[in-house]
């Protein structure tokens, strides 16, 4: 053989060897060794929702705990203060966009008469 084929009968066979020890390598150790790293990121992150949604649930109750009686009791008068007005006004303009404003209807009532809207067209 000449010595140019045994040189490069070398190289390939060093470059194998090489390879072959990197990839064993990779699959033996570093591989194991990452997903045993990665399950106990999983782990941690799955039970850092639970430990937040319990701090949350925890800190409101306490909030709601130190909070005087008599805060409740205005909160609740003005929220239901505001419950109403919204829903009387929600009310009046959903039927006067079918029945018209009220200024529409007095001006009706007064170029009628005394006739009721909606009886003087038959």
């Amino acid at each position: 053989m000449s010595v140019w084929v045994l040189m490069i009968v070398q190289v390939l066979l060093t470059a194998g060897t090489v390879a072959a020890v990197l990839f064993a390598f990779w699959y033996l150790v570093v591989r194991p060794w990452l997903a045993e790293r990665l399950q106990e990121l999983v782990e941690a992150a799955d039970q850092i929702e639970p430990k937040v949604a319990k701090g949350v649930n925890k800190g409101v109750a306490d909030a709601v705990r130190q909070l005087p009686q008599n805060a409740w009791e205005g909160a609740t008068k003005e929220s239901t203060k505001q419950f109403l007005k919204f829903g009387s006004n929600l009310f009046e303009n959903g039927l006067s966009s079918f029945l018209g404003s009220t200024a529409e209807m007095q001006k009706s009532q007064s170029s009628s008469g005394s006739r009721p809207p909606g009886q003087g067209d038959r």
